[in-house]
């Protein structure tokens, strides 16, 4: 036992937190609903005593102490328990008795931090307010020299096609082809829910999206897909007819393939495709990492593993070192688990070797098109140097990926998957329209996706962000219970509806001053401009100030 007023290297007073608790005791009705809601459990209920001076009538007596013990709430002062500053304290409370507020010293936790060896770490990537997507203009106006379009009233084709489309000769003459197969396409809206897995995301935020992808399809008639990211899917979709509209992820762990693979013989649809991750643009030449935080039960039996335990993938797939391999090995491999059915395409990091992989893919006709991932995505599930140092930005890897399809005339037959940071500022619709136009087929969104329609409250103040260690207060990257259960998959879905169909109300107001309704403006940069010259010269689009 240690004498009163003892010190410790790690002790720490509520102002040395980043954020601080101010709790009113006149408001407060101690109903606990504060305590019962806060995800790092940094308030608790607290027993305090109080000393007051009595003073009674006349010199004669001495005044005396009297003390006085009530109940109110203690903010822990430990760096594992710290409070972030997400406010569910003060959206709880029924009588606004409570609210965090910014301290003025919140330096020396950091070193408080590094007690167990951890660094501080933030929930995502910084949003850097100068994107460069953001200062793309869409420049060419049809007026009086082309008809423009009234973006209410006309009728656009906003689709694209995933899969390999063999060249006009091929599909004029089918029994020239060697084995005589024709390449499966599908035709998919050009907004894509991007790989979120059932692990990373909490059970009532996945079913949330997979209901709000549904409806999108089925009572909206826009061909929404949503990929299920490393770690596979619960059973039950992957036996229903909701499958169609997914497409399954297997990465360099191969968690939840067993699942998958049992499940082909009663799988009443194909999947909309298979995407083979090799790297992502959050940590290019890493693994994915599912932390031991999020291991449950119900991940751990998805996903063939023990409870409680890290999940780091390898950095590649251990038996391809080769895009040519790759194809011969898991691209048609993956074709014939569905006989030849469901397009297959490889997801690659963003980097200067990514058109090295797409010449090598020009040249099979299995490889059904390139997602690439560029430096700016992610939510924080990655070392901070592979997120803050490492990568490429998307923009300029799609231009001279289509640039390069142009020069061997492919351009029309290998879709060009773009994800990386789009709408990490808010402007979702014209961030993939500038994409579409340096020559994107489609844009996969992930982050914006999960912030939008989770109701995110971190912040680039450092105000939350631990979406890695599975204490979202929201409930959107949590997999405890007593968290994730305040989120209701109904709102979700409705909230991915409403991100789409306002993305396709802004996407045809893009579109209409150019002219063009009937496909999308896939490559067309004469169209773009920048205030950037060097951005300008790079991109091949036009220099304006």
């Amino acid at each position: 036992m240690e004498p009163m007023g003892t010190l410790r290297p790690n002790l720490l007073s509520p102002r040395d937190l980043p954020w601080r608790i101010v709790w009113d005791r006149d408001r407060c009705t101690l109903c606990g609903r504060c305590t019962a809601a806060c995800p790092t459990r940094s308030i608790e209920l607290g027993v305090h005593r109080k000393r007051s001076l009595e003073v009674k009538a006349g010199l004669a007596v001495k005044p005396s102490n009297v003390y006085a013990v009530y109940h109110g709430i203690d903010q822990v002062a430990h760096a594992s328990r710290v409070c972030v500053g997400c406010g569910l304290c003060s959206q709880v409370c029924p009588n606004a008795a409570i609210f965090p507020v910014r301290s003025e010293e919140i330096d020396k936790v950091r070193f408080h931090v590094s007690e167990g060896g951890e660094p501080r770490r933030r929930g995502g990537r910084r949003n850097d307010p100068n994107s460069l997507l953001d200062r793309i203009k869409f420049i060419r106006i049809s007026m009086l020299t082309d008809p423009a379009l009234d973006a209410g009233r006309h009728e656009f084709e906003l689709r694209t096609l995933l899969g390999r489309i063999p060249p006009p000769e091929d599909m004029l003459e089918e029994a020239s082809r060697p084995d005589g197969w024709v390449p499966p396409v599908r035709e998919v809206y050009p907004l894509m829910v991007g790989g979120m897995s059932f692990g990373a995301l909490s059970p009532t935020m996945w079913e949330g999206l997979q209901m709000g992808v549904a409806y999108l399809n089925e009572e909206l008639g826009m061909p929404v897909r949503i990929c299920t990211g490393e770690g596979g899917c619960p059973p039950r979709l992957l036996r229903s007819r909701f499958l169609k509209y997914v497409i399954l992820q297997i990465a360099s762990g191969y968690f939840g393939w067993d699942e998958i693979l049992h499940a082909l013989p009663d799988m009443k649809e194909d999947p909309c495709a298979i995407e083979i991750k090799y790297g992502q643009g959050a940590k290019p030449g890493d693994g994915g990492l599912l932390m031991w935080y999020k291991v449950n039960s119900l991940i751990g039996a998805i996903r063939g593993v023990p409870v409680g335990v890290s999940l780091p993938s390898p950095p590649t797939h251990q038996t391809k070192y080769s895009i040519e391999e790759s194809v011969a090995k898991m691209i048609q491999s993956m074709y014939m688990a569905w006989g030849f059915r469901v397009p297959v395409y490889p997801k690659i990091s963003g980097t200067t070797t990514a058109l090295a992989v797409l010449n090598n893919i020009a040249r099979n006709p299995y490889a059904a098109a390139l997602a690439i991932d560029g430096e700016d995505g992610g939510t924080g599930a990655a070392y901070n140097v592979s997120m803050n140092h490492m990568g490429h930005p998307i923009a300029s890897n799609v231009r001279d990926a289509y640039l390069n399809l142009v020069r061997i005339g492919k351009q029309n037959e290998i879709p060009i998957v773009a994800a990386g940071g789009v709408g990490k500022n808010g402007n979702l619709a014209a961030n993939a329209a500038a994409l579409i136009m340096l020559g994107a087929s489609a844009v996969q969104v992930g982050k914006y996706i999960m912030q939008a329609c989770g109701g995110c409250v971190g912040s680039e103040t450092d105000r939350c962000n631990i979406c890695n260690i599975g204490l979202c207060p929201k409930g959107i990257t949590s997999q405890d219970p007593r968290i994730y259960r305040r989120l209701d998959p109904e709102d979700v879905a409705q909230r991915l509806v409403d991100v789409f169909v306002s993305f396709d109300v802004e996407l045809k107001k893009i579109m209409a001053p150019l002219g063009r309704s009937t496909s999308l403006p896939i490559g067309m940069s004469d169209a773009l401009g920048i205030d950037d010259e060097g951005a300008a010269k790079r991109l091949g689009i036009q220099y304006v100030v």
